[in-house]
């Protein structure tokens, strides 16, 4: 009985630890039986606070938040690609000139498929089958309708369809006291104002109040008189006329 108490005594001390003092109550056991009066302190345990608290490892640190990424642009964003000239464009009241160029195109014929064609001086275009055709002068609309009337007589339903590729034909004139004498092509008809302002607008030497425009008719030309003082004060503006393809500006 001795012996067995003595083991179960050292088994716990050496299960939950001794400390100095307590081996030394063991080293002085004097071998009675008794039991001493030793202290076990319970098993240390880890409070939550200081779980709570606890710093965590370098590796475990958060996560940077994933960058967004933005889409690229659409198609539709980009800009759209320009109409092409034809009857149905804002050029379709344009009125044809020498020395514009034309695409035209007959349906379901193979000699007649997007030919290009220059307006001649004297304003015609040449056209398989039915030969000279006037086109100066007529809006694109207007010389669809005279082909497919001409070749109506040649191909059964024909249908055509007419592009105007190159306005060089709409050319005017600008002379005289300006700051930029000379010729200019214009995508569409402009008026006197707006021509005198691509010539960079009259010099100071200029006779504002005896400017005109001159308009060739046939084998006579006609004058237009322009008050260039009046105009831009907003007096008399039906002198701001539309030009015509080969009209002259001239500034004294």
């Amino acid at each position: 009985m001795k012996y067995s108490a003595t083991l179960f005594t050292l088994c716990l001390l050496f299960t939950h630890g001794a400390s100095a003092d307590q081996s030394n109550v063991i080293q002085n056991y004097n071998g009675t039986g008794a039991i001493p009066d030793v202290q076990i302190p319970p098993p240390a345990t880890e409070t939550p606070s200081d779980a709570a608290t606890a710093t965590p490892p370098e590796s475990a640190a958060e996560t940077p938040p994933a960058v967004a990424i933005t889409p690229l642009e659409t198609a539709a964003a980009l800009p759209a690609p320009a109409a092409p000239l034809t009857e149905t464009s804002k050029y379709s009241d344009y009125a044809l000139s020498p020395g514009d160029t034309l695409e035209i195109s007959v349906w379901k014929e193979e000699g007649m498929k997007d030919e290009q064609y220059l307006i001649s001086p004297d304003g015609t275009i040449i056209f398989p089958l039915i030969g000279p055709v006037l086109a100066a002068g007529k809006t694109i609309t207007q010389l669809k309708e005279t082909l497919t009337a001409k070749l109506a007589d040649y191909i059964s339903s024909p249908s055509v369809t007419v592009k105007l590729l190159n306005n060089q034909g709409n050319i005017i004139f600008v002379i005289g006291k300006v700051q930029r004498p000379g010729q200019f092509y214009t995508g569409r008809r402009i008026d006197v104002l707006q021509a005198l302002s691509l010539a960079g607008g009259v010099t100071v030497f200029a006779n504002e109040s005896r400017i005109s425009i001159l308009r060739r008719v046939g084998n006579q030309i006609k004058v237009f008189p322009f008050d260039y003082s009046d105009v831009i004060k907003g007096d008399d503006l039906e002198q701001n006329i539309l030009l015509e393809p080969g009209d002259t500006v001239t500034v004294p």
